[in-house]
């Protein structure tokens, strides 16, 4: 039997869901597979089978005391309040399901934290990497912490300052978009969405992750570009003193992302991974608006999308006509091969197979678990190993 890979999905926003699922519908069909997620939900419907382990909620959950509230926070770790019941659920279901299911590998998207147990509990992990600032202690405990990092993205796009010996060990996939919808021809999808064939059009878009679209930006730029209609889905941010505007339409949620991405001239929208992809799979001018994040991903994903010609990094909403006008002239003169370069088809499926042949790579000659009943550490491992707990007693 295959080693069992488990995955623990972020529950913010739908992105980290939908990437595993992408993944895991390229594992080969006898590869046992399990999710832990704060919400299930994130995967009704998922057409393969897999064992769901649902975790507790840890978000917003109260620390009972003043004086473990103010307990300060290790430069190693980043979110670990003390006292937290829901806290200590989670770490336990995590390491007995870990256990329990006999996992090969721990696929972790995302907590750094998760990484250090992994270790810890002396479990392969490895973890999704993600642009920002992550130099600091916590984050490259957790890098070195792993046997591996999984990129969802092209190797262009990573950043400089990334460390080279963190680069080394990890795998760039090409862009991984998770749509899989049919794409229409432009002129199809205006007729279904019933928008003028001949019309400018720049799409407004922002994900489950953030606060919405800013609505009065928008409404600026309606006025400066009067001949152009402003289509927004997902949700917006309004502050209430808006003025709406005929050249600006607000569709909301909608499940045809894919029809008003395709009747699109220029798409203007955040830095989510999947966003990034979308855009670059369909091959249209973007404007990069990036939303705030922790440790500034979606900002040094920006920064070099703009680096590589591939969009046009909008870094602050313009607030004047001049603004909106000077970005959506530097959009039109983009070269959209700079960006459409960073998508791959076959990202999902190389991810799957490089995780596949990891789990194998580092269990391949291990016992069973029968044979290994009274293999010890120290025999297994070689006669110069000392045991930790032998070792630990000369210690001060």
């Amino acid at each position: 039997m295959k080693k069992p890979i488990s995955f623990f999905v972020h529950h913010q926003g739908r992105g980290h869901a939908r990437r595993t699922m992408a993944i895991i519908r390229q594992f080969s069909a006898d590869r046992p597979v399990s999710v832990m997620t704060a919400d299930p939900s994130l995967f009704d419907g998922f057409e393969r089978e897999i064992e769901l382990v649902p975790l507790p909620d840890m978000i917003g959950a109260d620390v009972p005391t003043q004086a473990l509230y103010d307990q300060p926070t290790p430069s190693v770790m980043h979110c670990v309040p003390m006292g937290v019941v829901e806290m200590r659920q989670t770490m336990r279901r995590i390491l007995d399901h870990l256990d329990d299911s006999d996992a090969g590998l721990f696929v972790i998207d995302v907590s750094a934290e998760l990484a250090l147990l992994s270790r810890i509990a002396s479990i392969p992990a490895v973890k999704v990497r993600m642009h920002g600032d992550r130099n600091d202690p916590g984050h490259l405990g957790a890098y070195e912490a792993c046997v591996g990092m999984l990129a969802p993205y092209d190797e262009r796009l990573e950043q400089e300052d990334y460390p080279s010996r963190l680069h080394q060990k990890t795998f760039y996939t090409g862009g991984l978009c998770t749509t899989a919808a049919e794409i229409p021809e432009r002129a199809e999808a205006r007729r279904r969405l019933g928008l003028d064939p001949n019309r400018e059009i720049v799409l407004v878009l922002t994900g489950g992750g953030g606060s919405g679209t800013p609505y009065a930006p928008l409404t600026v730029a309606a006025r400066a570009a009067p001949n152009t209609l402003f289509a927004t889905i997902g949700p917006l941010h309004r502050e209430g003193h808006e003025t709406d505007f005929a050249n600006l339409r607000n569709a909301g949620w909608v499940e045809n992302v894919v029809d008003y991405l395709a009747a699109s001239d220029i798409v203007l929208a955040s830095a989510g991974d999947n966003t990034v992809h979308e855009i670059a799979m369909l091959k249209r001018p973007y404007i990069v608006a990036p939303e705030w994040r922790y440790f500034g991903e979606q900002t040094r994903k920006a920064e070099r999308l703009a680096e590589l010609g591939a969009a046009v990094n909008m870094a602050v909403w313009p607030s004047d006509y001049a603004g909106w006008q000077t970005v959506l002239e530097k959009a039109r003169g983009l070269d959209v091969s700079a960006l459409a370069e960073l998508y791959s088809e076959d990202a999902a499926r190389c991810a799957a197979e490089w995780l596949e042949a990891c789990v194998d790579r580092l269990w391949s000659g291990a016992p069973t678990a029968q044979t290994a009943s009274g293999v010890t550490a120290e025999k297994h491992l070689g006669a110069e190993f000392t045991p930790w707990a032998m070792a630990s007693e000369t210690q001060p």
